[in-house]
């Protein structure tokens, strides 16, 4: 028996390994500005995945395309084994499922949970003592798999409504919906003439007077652009973050290439989840700003850095009572649990964070 357990254990390992060596694999293909706004939107149609997951799921679908398994280059809605079963749907005879890392949990307990020192972990069945505080952690990871609808049969998907847009016009209520995020922030919405009253951006974040301008001048749909922007930017990089704990958050204020493409890939991820042209969304160079943060990989600064962008626009879309394109579950799924996959910070060295870049000081206005 524990010869066999051993060997359970040997096999998991080698498959987390082989998922975290395509993971780094596909994130450090990520060199151009235009591959990763193509990145963001794919992950825009599958936010319930972590940024992780999302690529995986992009990389070994794209290989089953050029092995001439699936019929599309790009998958559309995955789950799975037994959800698609819930569904009515079957994976079809030699269809293999794409490897994922789903999250490990245990329940721990403390009478002091403030004391980080003090939690212990449960066992199986074992119920915290009277006065104690009990919650769940993520302690590990382990391999799982979902497969795409296209490697199933069986009942059709519910239909599901997608917004509709006119060239130049933005989705109906989503200016009203972000402007009431600014403002639920403590900060001032207004909007000027033009670029020249705002030094010539499109948008301006001012953290020391709490407002925030977008040019009035522009068609709908680059106002809320815009605006999408400036709030990315009002919920990642306050200077008041300097106390936080986060890490990443704190890389963000004082790298100001990161915090610019993190503002503008959440505006994108917003856009792309409503259906709006991407297109035109210009992103720096990921491989120049990713490069210049010493003492970290590349893809690490990636990584959190993208899912900070997801965690960020799934807080705002949440918020928002607009018509959304489907975030990659098929519809009628219901999950076994309504907890969002947890902002996973795990580069491919499984955890490893991005190190603290180059201090510079941070700025008190930002914009486009």
């Amino acid at each position: 028996m524990r010869h066999q357990t051993r060997e359970a254990q040997e096999a998991r390992e080698a498959k987390l390994d082989a998922l975290h060596t395509k993971l780094t694999e596909s994130v450090g293909a990520l060199v151009s500005g235009e591959d990763w706004r193509r990145a963001l939107e794919f992950s825009a149609r599958f936010r319930s995945r972590s940024f992780n997951n999302v690529m995986l799921i992009y990389i070994q679908h794209n290989e089953a395309f050029q092995l001439g398994r699936v019929p599309a280059p790009t998958p559309t809605y995955v789950a799975g084994f037994k959800q698609w079963q819930t569904l009515g749907r079957q994976v079809m005879k030699g269809q293999s499922g794409y490897g994922i890392l789903a999250p490990v949990t245990a329940r721990f307990a403390s009478r002091t949970p403030n004391n980080s020192d003090s939690w212990r972990r449960l066992g199986r069945g074992e119920r915290p003592q009277p006065g104690e505080v009990a919650r769940t952690k993520m302690v590990g990871l382990r391999p799982a798999y979902v497969w795409d609808v296209s490697q199933t049969d069986g009942d059709p998907l519910p239909t599901q409504p997608a917004p509709t847009l006119l060239s130049g016009h933005a989705p109906a209520g989503l200016w009203e919906g972000l402007a009431a995020q600014v403002e639920a922030l403590g900060f001032t919405l207004q909007q000027v003439p033009d670029a020249a009253a705002i030094g010539g951006a499109n948008g301006l974040t001012d953290f020391s007077t709490r407002q925030v301008s977008v040019r009035a001048d522009m068609e709908d749909s680059a106002r809320v652009k815009t605006l999408a922007h400036e709030l990315g930017h009002v919920m990642l990089h306050s200077p008041d973050i300097r106390g936080a704990t986060d890490g990443a958050a704190v890389d963000a204020i004082l790298h100001r290439g990161i915090a610019e493409v993190e503002a503008e890939s959440v505006a994108l991820m917003i856009g792309a989840a409503h259906g709006l042209d991407t297109s035109s969304y210009t992103v720096p160079y990921v491989s120049s700003w990713a490069s210049s943060v010493p003492g970290s990989d590349p893809v690490e600064v990636v990584q959190a850095t993208a899912e900070r962008v997801r965690t960020t626009s799934l807080l705002v879309l949440d918020q928002l009572d607009t018509a959304q394109v489907g975030d990659g579950d098929p519809p009628g799924l219901v999950r076994e649990t309504a907890q969002r996959q947890a902002p996973a910070r795990q580069g491919p060295a499984r955890g490893v964070d991005a190190s603290e870049p180059r201090p510079v000081v941070a700025q008190q206005v930002v914009g486009i």
